[in-house]
């Protein structure tokens, strides 16, 4: 763990709502924002309490330095405490520093391969209303991670500074843009030489050689690049500074022949130099050829520095010439009022109108101007290589893709892992069709890519694939489909228990062809298939039929012992495609449409007065209702479903009611839901489900404390409350109805009736 403060370079841009807008926003990424968490605060929202902080700072007016304290808390890759566990390292580290009473707003990011915390605190007390500086904070701050590390079992980090602070800016700019820096250049190329130099006439001719220059600068010396890049000499060796040189090689600017008394101490301007042995602002050496990637990077920045020049060019001729006509028409309106009848009063009146006038049309051009201009700077932001990296990686350039995963050594992805014995060995699997695709959120400048799935967020580094943050059955189902697609069917688990038992059922429930490489998950896995198969063919005797062609079914257990699933006779394909139905055109042996009759209408002795008469030609068919002659139907009377007995049903819930664990996993979820909405993030409002029936488009499965929630999104005609904005309404439901509607796109259509049973828009009960 390294807490580290970060200070504001300068005083105009230290600002705590600025500060507090960028730890909360989430920059369009699903995984970028955690829990926002606010601290010795009154308000309830987060604009409310930007106001209440801001008003505390204004009450001091004596303080003249920054009033804002940025505490930037990252932990080790792999490392993810539980919240409590923030919220108490938070505490401690805030106390630590004397801000314990002090008003802050912290929120988490996940969307760098290190989970970090960023705090905001104000520095002015709120009921003493004095300023708060600490002294040498980075001492303190070490003490507290050594602490806070050994009190919490996380993994020990060096907290000893190394280095100045000329050094680690430097190595800041190297991390972070990916360029390498001056410091890092001089010592790779040209510091052995210049500390080998045995008077100011070698040290000065290497320096030439280079491309630099050494000159006096204050007390001491620095080092000139012939792109203007500085850096104090001391910073590249303590050997090169000032008092060192002096003392091995006698008063600057004193040359071994001995120049003339009053001879300038300025040296001469370095020579021409070969293009190789001078500093640019290139790319840190990488373990792959980045020449081509850097060249490609270098034309867009030109271009896109000339077409932003362009554009701001005819932004200001467009304001100039609507200048130009404000002031033509203020002209054009005092001429008139000059000629124009009338007393004095009244052309004072007319004339302060005019230049009024003048003055608001000038100030909108103005206004106008300047928000165009940072719309053109925004849209036209220069990226550092970096960032041009991450950027060409997110639109599939799989160069930059492998330049961000060479910028350092692989330290590989830890935890809920999923890796397989080789890769292209699944490039032919269609492993997701039966969940939903995968969603790239973000790259990191690591290389990992980050997948959300539901709650849970799927990460890739090449290597493996890591379930990260929440463990659902959705995101684990795409963790397996990404697996099979990287490495075949041979899939290596790691992980808890928990997470290892998530597997296999996801991997029975979605019928995926894979084998596990350890033998006790594979003999688990194959258990609860055959149990599985076994209670569906019994049940449902067509569907073992129809899932023999399936790739979880028995094809993929003939392809388990030797015989593919795609190995079957040419007449059964023939048959199995002829007796498709639309919807199942392209999937593998579907089996025949309308072999039976549908399961709503099949062991259901309540309703056999609604069904009319059929005849079973052979044991595989049957009659529907609408083939059958009016004439023949035996029609009776309605039944009276609200008079009978409460029953458990389908839709997970009873007629009369939820059980106690499902009311306290929604109300639970809820009220989750609600805490962050109150905080001002933008999303839906969450109620329980009201009973109401019809159709309502199905927004995802969620699981609070073991119960499977259904959440469903009402059209616009059930609008909810607050302003007519949608309520999502939440549902309990059980494991077998999750695990249908899981096969539900989110967005699709779905039928509940008044006693909480889910149908498919058009298809069974659910």
């Amino acid at each position: 763990m390294i807490a580290k403060h970060v200070p504001m370079r300068t005083l105009a841009r230290s600002n705590f709502a600025e500060l507090v807008e960028y730890i909360t926003d989430a920059q369009d990424k699903t995984e970028r924002l955690g829990e926002i968490r606010v601290t010795n605060c009154a308000a309830a929202t987060l604009p409310a309490v930007l106001g209440e902080v801001l008003a505390t700072q204004r009450q001091n007016t004596r303080a003249a330095g920054d009033k804002t304290f940025h505490l930037l808390v990252s932990f080790r890759p792999g490392e993810a405490p539980d919240a409590a566990t923030l919220q108490a390292i938070e505490a401690r580290l805030a106390a630590g520093l004397g801000f314990g009473g002090h008003q802050r707003v912290s929120a988490v990011h996940h969307d760098t391969d290190n989970v970090h915390l960023h705090i905001a605190i104000n520095k002015i007390h709120p009921e003493r209303r004095t300023l708060h500086e600490p002294f040498q904070s980075y001492r303190t701050l070490a003490d507290l991670c050594v602490t806070l590390e050994r009190e919490y079992g996380l993994q020990a980090d060096n907290h000893v500074p190394l280095r100045s602070v000329a050094e680690g800016r430097a190595a800041d700019m190297e991390r972070h843009a990916g360029v390498e820096s001056l410091v890092g250049w001089v010592r790779r190329v040209c510091l052995e030489d210049l500390l080998g130099a045995r008077s100011w006439a070698e040290l000065h001719q290497v320096l030439s050689d280079n491309g630099l220059v050494l000159r006096p600068r204050g007390n001491g010396l620095i080092v000139e690049s012939q792109d203007g890049t500085r850096v104090k000499a001391s910073t590249l060796a303590r050997g090169l500074s000032k008092p060192a040189l002096e003392a091995r090689l006698g008063p600057f600017g004193a040359l071994a022949e001995g120049p003339a008394k009053g001879a300038s101490d300025e040296p001469p301007a370095p020579a021409v130099v070969r293009d190789d042995r001078h500093y640019r602002k290139s790319p840190v050496r990488l373990r792959i050829d980045t020449t081509a990637l850097h060249a490609r990077y270098q034309a867009e920045q030109q271009r896109s520095s000339a077409q932003r020049s362009e554009a701001l060019a005819g932004a200001r001729r467009r304001r100039l010439r609507a200048v130009d006509d404000a002031w033509r028409a203020n002209r054009l309106w005092r001429a008139t009022i000059r000629v124009a009848d009338g007393k004095g009063i009244d052309k004072r009146l007319l004339y302060a109108q005019a230049s009024r006038a003048l003055r608001e049309r000038l100030a909108q051009i103005h206004t106008a101007y300047a928000r165009e201009r940072a719309a053109l700077y925004d849209s036209f932001r220069r990226r550092t290589w970096a960032d041009w990296l991450k950027h060409e990686a997110l639109q599939g350039n799989a160069a930059a893709l492998a330049a961000l995963r060479a910028r350092e050594a692989a330290q590989g992805l830890t935890g809920n892992t999923l890796a397989g014995a080789g890769t292209g060995a699944g490039a032919n699997v269609d492993p997701l069709r039966p969940g939903p695709a995968p969603v790239q959120d973000t790259v990191t400048k690591k290389g990992t890519i980050i997948f959300r799935a539901g709650a849970s967020a799927v990460r890739d580094d090449g290597d493996r694939l890591q379930v990260s943050r929440a463990l659902t059955r959705e995101g684990v189902k795409v963790a397996l489909g990404l697996a099979m697609a990287r490495y075949g069917r041979e899939i290596t688990v790691c992980g808890t228990p928990e997470f290892k038992a998530l597997v296999i059922r996801a991997a029975v429930d979605a019928r995926f062809p894979l084998t596990f490489a350890d033998p006790a998950l594979e003999g688990r896995r194959q258990r609860l298939f055959t149990q599985e198969t076994a209670h569906e063919s019994t049940e449902h005797p067509e569907r073992g039929r129809a899932d023999r062609g399936r790739p979880g079914g028995a094809g993929a257990r003939a392809h388990r012992y030797g015989k593919r699933s795609g190995d079957r006779p040419d007449q059964d394909r023939t048959r199995a495609a002829g007796d498709a139905s639309p919807r199942a055109a392209g999937k593998p042996h579907p089996g025949r449409a309308g072999g039976v009759p549908p399961p709503a209408s099949r062991h259901r002795l309540r309703d056999l007065s609604e069904l009319g008469v059929v005849r079973f030609a052979r044991g595989g068919e049957v009659l529907l209702p609408r083939d059958v002659p009016r004439h023949l139907e035996q029609l009776g009377a309605a039944p009276d479903h609200p008079l009978r007995r409460g029953a458990a049903g389908a839709g997970g819930r009873r007629a009369g009611g939820m059980t106690p664990a499902q009311r306290a996993a929604a109300v639970r979820y809820i009220a989750e839901r609600e805490e962050k909405r109150q905080k001002g993030i933008d999303i839906p409002k969450y109620a329980l489900y009201d009973g109401r029936a019809g159709v309502i488009l199905f927004a995802g499965l969620r699981t609070v404390d073991g119960q499977p929630l259904a959440l469903l999104r009402p059209g616009d005609a059930a609008a909810g409350a607050e302003g007519g904005a949608h309520v999502v309404l939440v549902l309990p439901v059980d494991a077998a109805t999750a695990r249908r509607l899981s096969r539900v796109s989110r967005g699709d259509a779905v039928s509940v009736t008044r006693h909480g049973t889910i149908q498919r828009s058009g298809g069974h009960s659910r």
